[in-house]
């Protein structure tokens, strides 16, 4: 069996970013160490981090007074924040640089007087967050339909943003629609859509046109996960949400000369090396890398964690 991997695949520079500051957080403060919501949407490493010494709250009223406070990957609403401010914790931002950058593109539009249109997912953190930071109302669109049921006059000042897990792919219909309704609509450009998130989902198109079945490795509750399993769907590959290897099934695998390998962007690489190995008991395979764009992006982490 040949076995293909998706490039690129698994974390991005957001999630890494994240990781480490739980992680020197533990090292320079000692744990335990409060992080409020999974850090990110993967339980290999919530699990893992827990074990040096997180401890995962979905409510700052759990962390006791004074306690190292982490703030997840998806970003939190200002009401968040000020709590923390209000109990005085000690606390370090993980919100992904990307996500800080929609917050304030929204707080920016509604600055100057626009009616806010945010794409994206209800009940996802990070759009309950993007909510909590702008400052004003906003109107969460999820679909074509949406935007049709948008109750605003077609003249009126409107901006929208989107959620950072959408791809110019996912967006494109929904933002068509929108610039089809409004005559005065502004938006970010399309290079501010998260690379990483556009990144996997053209690796996967490239993915499908060689195999017979493709196998994402993430989490059932990450975003972006389950949007490179419905790539899949859409052009016509068999393709199955994995967390690790324990959850293969060699059925999936019967007619299959070819398997491609993806991961989301909260998954990390041992977990794809565990898929690997999961094919391996089924039989002898070949694996190559598919090339695809290289990523070398890096965020900053926080002052606190880099000082001395």
């Amino acid at each position: 069996m040949e076995v293909f991997l998706a490039q690129p695949r698994g974390f991005c520079a957001g999630v890494v970013r994240a990781i480490e500051i739980v992680e020197r957080a533990l090292e320079k403060y000692g744990p335990p160490v409060y992080v409020r919501h999974e850090i990110v949407h993967n339980k290999h490493v919530v699990e893992s981090l827990k074990k040096k010494g997180a401890i995962f709250v979905e409510d700052l009223s759990e962390v006791p007074a004074k306690a190292v406070t982490v703030f997840s990957a998806h970003g939190v609403a200002r009401s968040v924040e000020e709590e923390a401010e209000a109990r005085d914790l000690p606390v370090l931002n993980a919100t992904c640089p990307l996500v800080t950058k929609v917050h304030n593109q929204g707080k920016r539009y509604i600055s100057k007087g626009r009616a806010l249109i945010l794409i994206g997912h209800a009940g996802h953190p990070e759009v309950e967050g993007t909510m909590g930071q702008v400052p004003g109302p906003v109107l969460l669109v999820q679909s074509v339909q949406d935007v049709a049921e948008l109750r605003l006059p077609s003249d009126a000042p409107v901006a929208y943003i989107t959620q950072t897990t959408l791809s110019v792919d996912d967006t494109r219909d929904i933002i068509a629609a929108l610039q089809a309704k409004f005559t005065d609509i502004q938006g970010p450009d399309i290079r501010d859509i998260c690379y990483a998130t556009q990144n996997r989902q053209s690796a996967v198109r490239d993915l499908s046109k060689l195999v017979d079945v493709i196998l994402v490795v993430g989490a059932a509750n990450s975003s972006n996960s389950n949007r490179l399993r419905e790539i899949g769907t859409e052009v016509g590959v068999a393709n199955y949400l994995i967390a690790d290897g324990s959850e293969l099934n060699p059925d999936w695998l019967k007619d299959a000369k070819a398997v491609g390998i993806t991961a989301g962007a909260s998954a990390p690489e041992v977990l794809v090396d565990d898929v690997i190995e999961a094919l391996r008991r089924i039989g002898p395979l070949s694996v190559s890398v598919v090339p695809g764009r290289e990523e070398n992006i890096e965020f900053r982490l926080p002052a606190e964690l880099t000082a001395g």
